[in-house]
């Protein structure tokens, strides 16, 4: 719950700023490292009170808001996923975390996602106000796969959403390299909300929400805060990046000698 109280309160300031899309990061209301307690605080979508609070929160403020993500049960299963909501207060759209993070990092750090979730097989673009707006969505270690990115570009995306809580090792090297170069691949606004500083499981992610632009400008960026990053974005640069850089228009096939 205080959690969701932040949340409400970096709403408002982001309103304040003008805000009309609002995104949150990846586990958005809770971080948990121990499987066991995740699986055991999944609840489906009906009764998920984050997810109905910031349904709510929407609604009240008639924003887009993008919920990173929240563990839901599905049945049998628990998946990662990702909520767009509309200024109604109705979920838009859905996406399942498709690349699981299990890794095995330098310092010994072991994280299997998939003993806790159930990966998504399907790409999402979300289209907003009266479609004029097209958000491709993907969570955290899909940054790693960029043809998913590809994909949602072909399929119209022009900002691409990268909720993560990004591991505090790896986050210094790759983090901000990542997302510029798939900003730059698909010539699309890259809008990254990401998890900061040390949470109660123990576990640190590395912070620096950032707003990157379709040539690989840093926008905006978080730093190490809790708090709010906004920009305002020129649609048009879109337009400018794909016409100047026309990769996406000019995918060819390839025999190897393999």
């Amino acid at each position: 719950m205080h959690t969701l109280e932040t949340i409400k309160l970096l709403t408002k300031e982001a309103i304040d700023l003008g805000s009309e899309f609002i995104a949150l990061p990846e586990c958005a209301t809770s971080l948990h490292e121990n499987s066991t307690i995740t699986k055991n605080l999944a609840k489906p979508e009906g009764e998920n009170i984050s997810l109905q609070t910031l349904m709510e929160l929407a609604k009240n403020n008639s924003i887009y808001l993008l919920i990173g993500s929240l563990p839901i049960r599905c049945e049998y299963k628990i998946t990662n996923r990702s909520f767009l909501i509309g200024p109604d207060g109705k979920i838009l759209y859905r996406y399942d975390k498709i690349h699981l993070y299990d890794v095995h990092l330098p310092n010994g750090e072991i994280f299997k996602e998939s003993d806790t979730y159930t990966s998504g097989t399907k790409a999402i673009v979300g289209k907003i106000k009266e479609d004029k707006f097209k958000i491709g969505m993907t969570i955290c270690y899909d940054l790693r796969f960029p043809n998913l990115y590809q994909v949602l570009a072909r399929n119209g995306a022009e900002i691409i959403t990268v909720p993560s809580a990004f591991s505090n090792v790896t986050g210094p090297y790759h983090w901000s390299t990542l997302l510029k170069a798939r900003a730059i691949e698909t010539g699309s606004f890259i809008i990254a909300p990401a998890q900061t500083g040390k949470h109660e499981c123990g576990r640190t992610s590395f912070g620096h929400s950032l707003i990157i632009s379709p040539w690989g400008k840093v926008l905006s960026d978080g730093k190490k805060k809790v708090g709010v990053i906004f920009k305002k974005i020129n649609m048009e640069e879109v337009v400018i990046a794909r016409k100047s850089i026309p990769s996406l228009s000019t995918k060819k096939e390839y025999s190897t000698n393999i």
